[in-house]
Formats: structure tokens, sequence, C-alpha cells
């Protein structure tokens, strides 16, 4: 029987909390967010790695282990590349992880590092001059809402050096409500129509949104004045939200790619992938319509995407 094979393996769900890492300084600002700098003193992520190429063939076809490198070995090489790397971003750290992957383990081709953010923000505590609050300097909250992402595939080549051969960054999971500024009107109507046109209504959507650079060293901070964190973009993202009176939810994530690419021409694309999470009226008030409750929607979800590429 002739047959071809395309294996991967690697390790997932590794967790690494690392303390002290390089700052993040050098970015641009842009009008949309405060974002200006990241401390690091605490940086954390879960890694994956996986390992694809032919290398390790014999261990699929004939049980032969000699060339695997142990997916509890890449845990702990993960975590002992880490305790030295910048890490200044995500994308930076792994970079780091999967360069160091490819220069110790030569059998290795081709690898795909993978990465989110396990976001910790400095806790508000009284400030030490006893006016007001201040962030402190050695307690950190774990933030389980929205967290950046990022993928990097790269090679070897034959003379040691190594390629990105694709890269995404991303935010996710941003979770918005808006209360008003919303419609959803004049869609199409047939015998299956039971929906309501709305001019205004709340709005509650989950959104994730990716981007690529047109050159990949901007992603791994080449010149930190062309990496964007994702913060930035998440506060990008709520601006338009906010000021923007979207007619759909296709409308709304355009107008937010739409300006990310205006605003950052280093960009080659954005994509956006969002659902209507959008609230069941529970009761309303007899004396005023503005006031009232709501519950959680019953599933289906409405699910939305688009990719906005520049073209050439």
């Amino acid at each position: 029987m002739n047959l071809s094979h395309q294996i991967r393996y690697g390790k997932a769900d590794v967790k690494v909390y690392r303390t002290h890492a390089e700052p993040l300084t050098g970015i641009t600002p842009i009008p949309e967010s405060p974002f200006r700098a990241r401390e690091n003193t605490l940086a954390a992520a879960e890694i994956e790695v996986v390992v694809h190429g032919t290398e390790f063939l014999e261990a699929y076809t004939e049980g032969d282990n000699r060339r695997v490198v142990a997916t509890d070995t890449m845990k702990n090489f993960i975590h002992a590349v880490s305790l030295r790397a910048r890490a200044r971003a995500l994308e930076e750290w792994l970079l780091e992880v999967g360069s160091a992957f490819l220069d110790t383990y030569p059998h290795m081709e081709r690898l795909t590092m993978v990465g989110r953010d396990l976001p910790f923000p400095a806790a508000l505590v009284p400030s030490t001059d006893g006016d007001g609050f201040e962030a402190s300097d050695r307690l950190y909250s774990r933030d389980r809402c929205d967290y950046g992402t990022a993928r990097l595939d790269l090679a070897r080549h034959p003379d040691g050096s190594i390629d990105i051969t694709d890269h995404e960054s991303g935010r996710a999971e941003l979770q918005l409500i808006k209360i008003t500024g919303s419609a959803f009107a004049d869609f199409a109507r047939d015998e299956h129509t039971t929906l309501p046109e709305r001019r205004d209504r709340p709005l509650y959507i989950w959104l994730t949104i990716g981007w690529r650079y047109a050159e990949a060293p901007d992603a791994v901070l080449a010149e930190p004045a062309r990496y964007i964190a994702s913060e930035q973009v998440a506060d990008l993202a709520q601006a338009v939200f906010h000021e923007f009176v979207s007619l759909s939810i296709q409308h709304l994530v355009n107008e937010i790619g739409m300006r990310m690419l205006a605003r950052w021409p280093q960009l080659a694309e954005v994509s956006f992938d969002a659902q209507n999470r959008l609230w069941d009226v529970g009761a309303e008030s007899p004396d005023d319509e503005a006031v009232k409750t709501y519950a959680d929607p019953r599933p289906p979800f409405g699910h939305i995407g688009l990719v906005l590429r520049r073209e050439a």
C-alpha cells in the first residue's frame, strides 16, 4: 500500500510564570489607547510547541523512539529558555523558545509555536503617601477577561538560519455590551423570518481579533515602534464600538478593521470572529422604557467572520 504521512507532535498547555522579564517599551502610542509600556515584572503565558517533519516517522511506523524528544523534555526546555528570554512581548517570547528548539535539536525541521497571555495586572492598593491608590509593585490579580494570543511558524534552512514562515497575533474573547447606539433592521424577510427589526438595541458581542504584519520581523519587536500591543487593539476596538452607530455586527467589525488598517500601515491583514450574544429581555418597566432586566440568551448564536487584506 502506498501511503504518505503528515505528522506532528508536541506539548500543549505549558504555563510559564516569569518574574522580571524585560519591559516592553518604545511602542508607538495611538489616540484610542492609554497603553504606553508594559513593566513585565510578572509575565505569564500558556505556550504550545508543535513539531512538524519526517524525522520522527519511525516512531509512528516502527515504534522506534530513539529520535523522539519526549514531550516532558519539551516542557522543561520551555521553562529553561523562558528563564533567559527577554520576553518583552508574547511573539518575541515564542520566537526565542522556538529558535532555541531548532538550534538545540537539529532533527526538528519545522515547528509551530502558539501562545496566549495569562494577564496578571498589578492590584490597586493604598498609595504609600496615603493619598489615593497606586499600582502595587508586588501584588498581582489574575485577569480572566480578554487576552493576547500569537502563533509563529518557524523553519530552519540548511545553513542553520531560521525564518518565520507564517505568523498571526491576536486579542481573544473580548466581551463588550453597548446598551444603545446599535441597530439591526431592513434585513431580508420571508415566511421563515420571526425576528423583529430594531432601530436601536443593546448589542452584546464576543469578539476575537487577529492581525498579520506585512513584514514578519515587526511581530517580534525588530523595531519596537512598529510593534502593536494587543492591549492597543482591544482599546481601539472599544473606542470604535463606543462611538460608531452600527447597523449590524458585520457593519461594526468592518469599521474596526478599517480603523486598524488606517492606524497601522504595517499591517497586511486583520480578521474577526464575532458572536452575537444579545441578551433576552426579562422584564420591562411600565413607567420608563429604558429600564429593563435581561437574561442570558438561549443558543444558537449568530456567528460572524471577516478578513480584510491589503491588496498589492
